[in-house]
Formats: structure tokens, C-alpha cells, sequence
């Protein structure tokens, strides 16, 4: 049983991949932080921004078969002739909770490629074509290498000098993002010295915001 917050089109929004058209699956659940901010405060992540609790969302819903899914996120893909690839995005919460051979297998007989979005606190199985590996905070690295490594900017337990040397393609900063207008610059501005600073990394913005998509 797979149980999904929501699922649609879209352009990815950040990071290395940013403007590719793709598909999201947003998977319920997360083994950082349950979902409710009377629990925020004693989680192991407490500054996410997201909406995983429940199957409630556009296109979200549970189902049973590897098969039922795969062939809903491939009804999500346009129609029209292209010669682009189709693309999805597995993402949460922490996907890899549910992301399993089984869907990989039906998903890539449909012709996608896979992304994944996790927090790397989990082994990523095998089959998934673009690995973003998100840190949060002092939580044990798993997934220590893969193609983008991407952190959110500032976290006071996660500083960029710990993941330099990891086995990554990219590496990315992305300022996070408080829902403080005042502080959210502070943290761009932030972000934007350490890249220059330290050319490895990038800066990634959450363009999607920015644009007013999702």
C-alpha cells in the first residue's frame, strides 16, 4: 500500500534540475518530524515547510499496487508527442519511507526517469536516476553520495563543511525559508556570500515561489 499526499505536473523548482517539467509524488509521512507542529519543537527536523500528513491532496489518494500508481503518475504526463523524457519526482515527507523496487520497476516500464528528494537518512534502492540528498540538521548521513546535494542555509547543526567531501555531483545551498519576509532575505543575502566564498557551492532559490507556481 503506497499512500500519497498529492500528485501532479509541474516544473521542478529548484536545484540542479530546476525548470524541468516533471511529475511530483509526494508521499505521506516523514521520519524526522511527524507532520504537527504541537510536535515541531522535539523533532529531529524543525523547520520544515511542507504538508505530508494525510491523502488528502490533488491527486493524493492510497493505493495498493505498485502497478495503480505508476499508472497514475503516468496519466499526470502530457499527452502530446514529445521528445522529452518523462520525468518524476519522489519527494515528501521522506519518500524513500515507501519508494520500493516494485514501483521503481513500473514506473520505468512506463519510460520515466526517477528523482528522488530525501533527507539521506535512509539507503536509496536501486534504479533511481537523479539522487538529491537534503541533510537536516545532526542526523546520521546514510546516502553519502549521489548526483545534488542540497542544503537549506543556515542550520546551526548541519554546517556546509561536513558535506564537502561527500561523493556528490552538485552541491547546492538553498536559503531557508521562515515564512519571515525580513529573515528570509537575511538568508539569501547569507547563502549568497557562503557560495562566493566557497565556489563549490550553488544557490539554489525556490523558483517555483518566486513564480508562482507549484
Amino acid at each position: 500500500m503506497y499512500h500519497v499526499k498529492e500528485a501532479f505536473y509541474t516544473l521542478q523548482g529548484e536545484g540542479a534540475q530546476s525548470g524541468r517539467a516533471s511529475v511530483f509524488c509526494r508521499f505521506t509521512g516523514c521520519n524526522l518530524w511527524s507532520g504537527r507542529e504541537a510536535d515541531r519543537a522535539s523533532a529531529r527536523c524543525t523547520f520544515c515547510d511542507t504538508d505530508f500528513i494525510g491523502t488528502d491532496g490533488a491527486g493524493g489518494g492510497r493505493f495498493e499496487r505498485a502497478e495503480a500508481l505508476a499508472e497514475h503518475l503516468a496519466a499526470l504526463w502530457p499527452e502530446a508527442p514529445s521528445p522529452a523524457v518523462p520525468y518524476v519526482v519522489f519527494t515528501g515527507g521522506e519518500p524513500l519511507l515507501q519508494l520500493d523496487a516494485a514501483l521503481i520497476t513500473a514506473v520505468k516500464a512506463r519510460g520515466f526517469e526517477i528523482a528522488v528528494e530525501t533527507n539521506g537518512t535512509l539507503a536509496v534502492p536501486e534504479g533511481i536516476d537523479w539522487v538529491c540528498v537534503s541533510p537536516k540538521g545532526a542526523n546520521a548521513l546514510v546516502a553519502q553520495s549521489g548526483d545534488e546535494l542540497k542544503l537549506v542555509y543556515p542550520q546551526r547543526d548541519a554546517l556546509p563543511e561536513r558535506f564537502t567531501a561527500l561523493e556528490f555531483s552538485h552541491f547546492y545551498l538553498q536559503p531557508m525559508d521562515t515564512g519571515c519576509h525580513e529573515q528570509a532575505r537575511a538568508n539569501i543575502e547569507a547563502t549568497t556570500a557562503y557560495c562566493m566564498a566557497h565556489p563549490q557551492w550553488r544557490l539554489s532559490l525556490q523558483t517555483h515561489k518566486i513564480a508562482g507556481f507549484e
